[in-house]
């Protein structure tokens, strides 16, 4: 089956092309994962978002919190986060603001990391993207940004009925 194929089958109703788009964010999630993880020496995919995200948080970012923000279980992070003290990217400690939770702090090897090894990386996003115009990605970043109020409302809903249940 080719790709095309698929995307003419649920192209009829607006039905289908949900089901579309929620395989596809799946499908891209894995492909993207895939091609970075085997393509980007040092770390992977998942310890670049978290890196990412620590790097650009003004706070310190509590396991917690940033279990939140990547949509994942504090565990996670956990786990994450021991890789890359191991690798020397950042460190843990107590959080100022609450000391039963730990935060995780960019080591100088981060910046280094984002301004010298990944500029080669940033270079090749322009081919990922360079397939949009200017005016696709804004609607792109929009739509994408809206999604979250999607993901929000499912996990309401999802919360309300585990609620009635209980």
């Amino acid at each position: 089956m080719k790709l095309e194929d698929l995307v003419t089958q649920f192209s009829s109703t607006t039905q289908n092309q949900k089901k579309a788009i929620f395989s596809t964010l799946f499908i891209v999630g894995n492909r993207l994962q895939t091609l970075f993880d085997n393509h980007i020496p040092k770390i992977s995919l998942k310890q670049f978002m978290l890196l990412s995200i620590v790097r650009q948080s003004k706070e310190q970012l509590t396991f917690t919190k940033l279990g939140t923000i990547l949509g994942c279980s504090r565990q996670n992070i956990k786990k994450l986060a021991d890789v890359l003290v191991k690798k020397n990217f950042i460190t843990i400690q107590q959080s100022p603001n609450d000391t039963r939770a730990m935060c995780i702090c960019p080591t100088e090897k981060v910046n280094d990391y984002f301004q010298n090894d990944f500029l080669e990386y940033q270079e090749e996003l322009k081919y990922l993207f360079g397939v949009y115009t200017e005016k696709e990605i804004e609607t792109l970043f929009i739509l994408l940004s809206k999604l979250y109020s999607g993901i929000d409302n499912l996990e309401k809903r999802i919360a309300d009925k585990k609620n009635k249940i209980v």
